[in-house]
């Protein structure tokens, strides 16, 4: 019943609204959005409609509120399009993200989502996409330290040492005091056989936690031959 209500007052705003968008508008605000790092949302327009494509469904046609906000209903979330000082769609706040401050940045017409970038070895633009969603969208699972810290454990064990190795150092840069993350970058670097910077990286594990008892037990353990 309330989401029908809510439904009705946005039908009452959209009537009250201007239809149409204007020129200006429309060439800010088309393009694709950082959704999170697998996908994107696209924006464009359609003989001054908006069409919005995320998630394999290309012709979603979101119901203009007022001049910069639309009701997604396949979402159940409002846009909001920002445009000044820089491009961006803000949701509107509701109850399952009340406090939460959400923005999808509108990305470059080369750039590419933080995963492709990874898949193309691309590392330091993948930080950089990494980052941007951290600082965007925190809750996002995309950029979680246990979900990463999972993503690089997998690659680990189907022997890819070297993309272990970077996922887990994306980890330090974005957690930098969590202990985990370096022992875990200290695995990556033993299995790659860099004997100096796994040592380098089991150091910093107790310099964040001088009680970690595997990182003591690698330190004890290890010898130079």
């Amino acid at each position: 019943m309330k989401r029908f209500l809510y439904f009705l007052i946005v039908l009452f705003l959209i009537s009250c609204s201007n239809s149409k968008n204007s020129l200006e508008f429309i060439i800010a605000t088309s393009g694709n959005y950082l959704f999170n790092s697998d996908e994107s949302i696209g924006v464009s327009f359609v003989e001054n409609e908006m069409i919005v494509n995320w998630r394999g469904n290309d012709n979603i046609k979101p119901l203009k509120v007022n001049d910069s906000t639309f009701y997604i209903k396949e979402m159940n979330e409002k846009f909001i399009f920002i445009t000044k000082p820089k491009t961006h769609i803000k949701l509107a706040e509701k109850r399952e993200h009340k406090g939460q401050e959400i923005r999808f940045i509108k990305m470059k017409k080369d750039q590419k989502t933080p995963k492709e970038y990874f898949t193309n070895k691309e590392y330091d633009k993948a930080l950089e996409g990494y980052l941007s969603i951290r600082e965007n969208n925190p809750s996002s699972r995309s950029v979680n330290e246990s979900d990463l810290n999972y993503l690089g454990y997998r690659a680990l064990k189907d022997k890819n040492y070297e993309k272990a190795m970077h996922i887990f150092k994306i980890n330090t840069i974005l957690y930098p005091k969590n202990a985990n993350t370096f022992d875990s970058l200290g695995d990556a670097y033993w299995k790659l056989k860099d004997t100096v910077k796994a040592l380098d990286c089991f150091n910093k594990v107790l310099t964040l936690d001088s009680e970690n008892k595997r990182a003591k037990q690698f330190l004890k353990d290890f010898t130079f031959e």
